[in-house]
């Protein structure tokens, strides 16, 4: 099992919620690896000197270059190891704190590099065809402002659009996506919805919610997506399907 871990703080919140699922995945009988993008110096952003073997030396086409150097086995070291890694687990883990509406910089980054054209997908390899079919992943996530504010009329907008570009993104390689885990009003920056010691409790609940959730996750089905077989010729659901009559 693999936890890829984007905050830069290891002392933060997510940094114990990522010791929390090792610990207790290992409890559990797994082997688990920590992927600290922050710690690792990861490079999140896609650019030619990555490519030493460039098809075309004059003009950067990042998926031309990313097909080519997968099939020479060619790929930059650091994302060769983090690909070694999506293909050993059989749950990802991703925890990260909401910012600005999506995953931080290194992460996003991390999808641009890791998730290779010609590789990970390609036309035909694509959602319940992908790479990484078989395989759980999960988002582990936290926010700034409460519970209350992320409902569908709350002032932050529904949590679930906000995930959902993450979601489509790892069911778009294969995976099979849990329900995330949400830990919301993880206050800071001055900003305060309890006094300290009622927060520090509600800390702790939030891990030990974790915590239990963790040892029953690959009983738990799947967020429901449409596949190659709903689809017409022109991949729009079928007339027929019953997600085509959902509100």
């Amino acid at each position: 099992m693999l936890i890829v871990l984007a905050h830069p703080e290891r002392a933060s919140f997510n940094g114990g919620l990522a010791d929390v699922a090792k610990q207790s995945l290992q409890v559990a009988g797994h082997t688990v690896e920590l992927d600290d993008l922050y710690q690792e110096g990861f490079d999140p952003v896609e650019r030619a000197s990555h490519y030493a073997e460039r098809v075309d030396d004059h003009y950067f086409a990042p998926l031309t270059e990313q097909r080519a150097h997968y099939e020479r086995g060619a790929l930059a070291p650091d994302v060769q190891r983090e690909i070694g890694r999506l293909e050993w687990a059989d749950l990802v883990i991703f925890q990260f704190p909401l910012w600005w509406h999506a995953q931080p910089a290194i992460l996003k980054g991390w999808f641009d590099r890791v998730l290779v054209y010609g590789g990970l997908y390609s036309g035909s390899r694509r959602y319940n065809r992908g790479h990484l079919r078989g395989r759980k992943a999960l988002c582990s996530v936290t926010t700034g402002s409460p519970e209350q504010a992320f409902m569908p009329f709350g002032r932050a907008g529904n949590m679930a659009e906000w995930l959902w570009p993450i979601h489509s993104s790892l069911y778009y390689v294969g995976f099979e996506v849990l329900a995330p885990q949400v830990s919301y009003g993880i206050q800071g920056g001055g900003i305060r919805y309890q006094d300290e010691s009622e927060f520090r409790d509600q800390l702790e609940r939030n891990k030990t919610a974790w915590g239990g959730r963790l040892s029953g996750l690959f009983d738990e089905p799947s967020i429901p997506f449409t596949g190659w077989e709903d689809w017409d010729k022109n991949g729009i659901l079928q007339q027929t399907h019953p997600m085509r009559w959902r509100l």
